[in-house]
């Protein structure tokens, strides 16, 4: 037997979907609010996204929510056209997952299988909030969570004691 056969297996990762949900919803038209004309509009979109991921009761069981903030401003005189937020949570099932790598499976892997979903919801929304249908860019959840940790760090010395 070589040292290979000796090792045990890596465990195998299960995750499985339980549930998904809109836990909050917005859509505000300015425009038609403020009977603006719709003329001289030269659409910019921004987008912000957070994660937020917790246990819950149940063993293996996760949370994940993806809160989305998406607005449109006119380029031409910075005037906003709509504001859309969208909360949408997930509930999974995590198995096999070694525990120092949890947090960026869960702030990665589980935001990545929502948000087709997220990006449905996004598309419908403005269309039926009479806005051409936003097709949001694939969002970068790797690179989102490292400058989440990038974050972290920065604020964490500020919180210490001087000593």
């Amino acid at each position: 037997m070589t040292q290979e056969d000796t090792k045990p297996a890596a465990p195998q990762v299960k995750m499985t979907v339980m549930t998904q949900y809109i836990r909050d919803m917005s859509f505000e038209n300015i425009v038609a609010q403020k009977g603006l004309s719709t003329s001289d509009i030269v659409p910019e979109m921004q987008m912000t996204v957070a994660l937020d991921a917790r246990k819950r009761s149940v063993e293996h069981q996760y949370e994940l929510v993806s809160k989305y903030r998406v607005t449109s401003k006119n380029k031409n005189n910075d005037d906003m056209l709509f504001l859309l937020e969208l909360e949408y949570a997930g509930i999974f099932h995590v198995e096999g997952v070694p525990e120092d790598q949890l947090h960026p499976f869960l702030l990665i892997e589980c935001p990545r299988m929502l948000f087709p979903f997220v990006r449905r919801i996004v598309s419908d929304m403005t269309s039926d909030g009479g806005f051409p249908a936003v097709n949001l860019e694939t969002v970068d959840f790797v690179a989102l969570y490292r400058q989440q940790l990038a974050l972290r760090a920065a604020q964490k010395p500020e919180d210490q004691p001087a000593s």
